[in-house]
């Protein structure tokens, strides 16, 4: 168990428990203010009397459905039963068992008087009850809700330090991607690609070294955003195609084709990228005939469902290793969207798929 999380609990618990002497002690005084309220009290010492009365009442009734009402009202609650009628019976039914307790105890030190114990006992019983529903009730609620209020607190602290995660992470993969254009093994293929086709085909060549700075101008004007247009994605997507096309010339076979009215949608930026890019180089360059991918996107119950197809071997997800690109995606993705998000690899019809889901923002 985590330390700190621990001593939270025992302070939460604590306060709890001081909370609940609070009420326990401030429903006394209600009582006897009611009483010398109604002339009920004629003497100082007789006040004395019905104070020490009630405070042994109060604190051995209320400290008693305190400890065992907490513990019954977490269990009816993972059984999901209804919590303020078992919070409503509960508070009566220990509130007259309390109260019994405390008669006997009376009884027994020598200061209530046997012979009256019953009588005094249902008569005492008459004016606990009601006090025990309304300020046990009213602790409950008060309980209820600040419980309530620390559980958005924990859902926004947690939501935050999520979104912190996620830029990070964000930050991370784009650096992970800059890096990967621009080291040089990359730039020197990129650079060659460029030089064999200034001779014979100069117009091609100042188009490849365009994408290349459309796709390193790219992935640094998304440094700032979690999220980003699908358009602006594939983007990025056909500048990376179109360079590693020029370098494999038939060999990368294939296309982009993505519903117009999808391509507002928002997604992570370089994931859709990180795809495409494991499916050219482990998918489809590897092999000696080269091969085929399709990038294709579907809308479907709030949520866009993008697919990477290629003519590859395929691979298993779990098999990933840790900071490989598809391991980054995957962490984006849980950072963002939680389990409304995920990366699914899969065969269909003899090619490799890589399905991400995302909501629909």
């Amino acid at each position: 168990m985590n330390p700190a999380g621990k001593g939270s609990n025992m302070a939460f618990t604590k306060s709890k428990w001081v909370f609940s002497l609070l009420w326990i002690n401030l429903a006394v005084v209600f009582v006897v203010l009611i009483l010398l309220e109604g002339n009920q009290v004629s003497s100082g010492r007789e006040l004395l009397h019905t104070l020490a009365y009630a405070l042994v009442y109060a604190n051995l009734t209320g400290l008693l459905g305190t400890w065992l009402l907490g513990g019954l009202a977490e269990r009816f609650y993972v059984r999901k039963y209804p919590p303020f009628p078992v919070a409503a019976v509960g508070i009566l039914v220990f509130a007259a068992f309390g109260c019994l307790l405390a008669q006997a105890l009376l009884a027994g030190i020598g200061v209530a008087v046997p012979h009256y114990f019953w009588p005094e006992y249902f008569r005492t019983l008459r004016v606990a009850l009601p006090l025990a529903a309304v300020f046990g009730l009213g602790a409950f609620v008060h309980g209820s809700l600040r419980g309530r209020v620390q559980i958005v607190e924990e859902r926004l602290h947690e939501k935050e330090i999520a979104e912190e995660r996620a830029r990070k992470l964000a930050a991370e993969a784009r650096l992970r991607s800059l890096e990967s254009r621009i080291r040089p093994h990359f730039l020197f293929n990129t650079l060659n690609t460029i030089s064999s086709l200034i001779a014979v085909n100069p117009a091609r060549a100042e188009q490849i070294v365009g994408r290349l700075a459309e796709l390193l101008r790219a992935s640094l004007d998304t440094s700032h955003q979690p999220l980003i247009p699908l358009r602006e994605e594939l983007a990025m997507v056909e500048s990376y195609i179109d360079i590693e096309r020029a370098r494999f010339g038939d060999k990368l076979r294939g296309s982009v084709e993505v519903p117009a009215e999808l391509q507002d949608a928002r997604v992570p930026p370089m994931a859709l990228q990180s795809l495409v890019e494991n499916a050219v180089k482990h998918g489809i360059t590897p092999q000696t005939g080269g091969g085929e991918f399709l990038v294709t996107a579907s809308a479907e119950n709030g949520s866009l469902r993008i697919e990477v197809r290629d003519s590859g071997p395929g691979f298993d997800l779990s098999a990933i290793p840790a900071g490989h690109g598809l391991d980054s995606v995957v962490e984006r993705l849980d950072a963002l969207f939680g389990a409304k998000a995920r990366l699914n690899v899969f065969r269909r019809d003899g090619y490799s798929v890589v399905e991400m889901v995302v909501p629909r923002v």
